[in-house]
């Protein structure tokens, strides 16, 4: 818990270290420890281990809805849609937290935001005096918001967070991110971002603040907060939590296409979904293996869901590729998710969509 607030990877690690002792003390019988390791491995984005551990503790007896419930959490983030959406239907509640929480996530793989929203606000409600799992709902019902446009009420919300929780540094970002890109206020933004620098211990304030200093226009200090988000988000500790950020570095700024190749086919490795396979199209795309990068597009990319950034990717690979129309496409198809993406590449999607 301490950790879900604060930030600190080393306080994950120090329950990983807990349960594993009482694993031991318990001669590996007891199936609740594996839950709890499976559920820290999915906030490590280590997937494929989660699975695995899962299995052994549906192995040693579960409840059917712990069953169905984290099949649908380990299935969903593997890129497993249709095995997802089973377990789901098997938790079907008109008053379960858990089912609209999940429910709003398969709303919003199906680009049904309005839909999303609602479950998501409708958890929020469920979550009834755990003001915790509250304030986790309305924080999500909020990035719903902003990926609609929907920028006055994600700020709202925002701040529903913050008076619950005064320490919540995820709703915290969320405004300063409405200060930079709906208000041009990047003074306010990195304030902000500075602030949740200085008492959160996780190194996503360094990723708004070299996004709010390339809003800003300061190569220098952007390319300062970049490398120190790549000198933490890389320990080890955190595993593949970073990688979509570090990718989005490696083939911008950071110019390390190598690098950048190399953690997009180490992330296939831990889920191959149509967006990880986004990531390592643009990836090859980047590194000059043109070809290549269009033959994984065709076979694992077109036609599937993505959201604004991959959108971006592959707009800006078939702009290289000389094919105008499909980049075009998908230029308009990221415009309507602008919220999500860095203001210079909503500036350059706008250069693109007016020729």
């Amino acid at each position: 818990m301490r950790f879900r607030f604060l930030g600190d990877i080393e306080d994950l690690k120090k329950a990983d270290s807990v349960l594993q002792k009482v694993n031991r003390d318990f001669n590996y019988k007891e199936a609740s420890v594996d839950m709890a390791l499976t559920a820290h491995c999915i906030s490590e984005h280590q997937f494929m281990k989660a699975d695995s551990l899962f299995q052994k503790a549906k192995q040693l007896g579960i409840k059917p809805y712990e069953t169905h419930a984290t099949s649908f959490d380990i299935d969903f983030e593997l890129g497993k849609f249709t095995e997802a959406r089973a377990a789901l239907n098997s938790i079907q509640s008109p008053n379960d937290y858990g089912y609209y929480f999940r429910k709003s996530k398969i709303f919003h793989l199906d680009g049904q935001l309005d839909s999303a929203i609602s479950c998501m606000l409708k958890a929020a409600d469920l979550a009834n005096s755990n003001s915790y799992l509250k304030a986790v709902a309305l924080s999500n019902a909020a990035d719903l918001n902003i990926h609609a446009g929907e920028l006055k009420t994600a700020y709202d919300l925002y701040v529903q967070c913050i008076r619950m929780n005064a320490a919540d540094f995820h709703s915290m970002m969320g405004i300063g991110w409405i200060a930079l890109v709906r208000d041009n206020n990047d003074s306010l933004a990195e304030k902000i971002f500075q602030f949740d620098q200085s008492k959160y211990k996780l190194p996503d304030p360094l990723f708004k603040l070299q996004q709010m200093a390339e809003t800003r226009g300061d190569t220098v200090l952007q390319m300062k907060y970049a490398k120190e988000f790549v000198q933490t988000a890389t320990d080890a500790l955190y595993g593949r939590m970073y990688n979509k950020y570090l990718l989005q570095l490696y083939t911008g700024v950071l110019q390390n296409p190598d690098l950048a190749e190399h953690l997009a086919k180490d992330e296939l490795n831990n889920r191959a979904t149509p967006q990880t396979y986004a990531w390592y199209v643009w990836a090859l795309f980047s590194n000059n293996k043109k070809e290549e990068a269009y033959k994984f597009f065709q076979q694992y990319v077109s036609g599937k869901p993505l959201e604004g950034l991959e959108l971006y990717w592959m707009g800006r690979m078939m702009e290289g590729l000389g094919k105008k129309y499909n980049a075009h496409e998908f230029y308009k198809a990221a415009y309507k998710n602008k919220y999500d993406l860095d203001p210079s590449m909503v500036k350059y999607i706008q250069e693109k969509l007016k020729d």
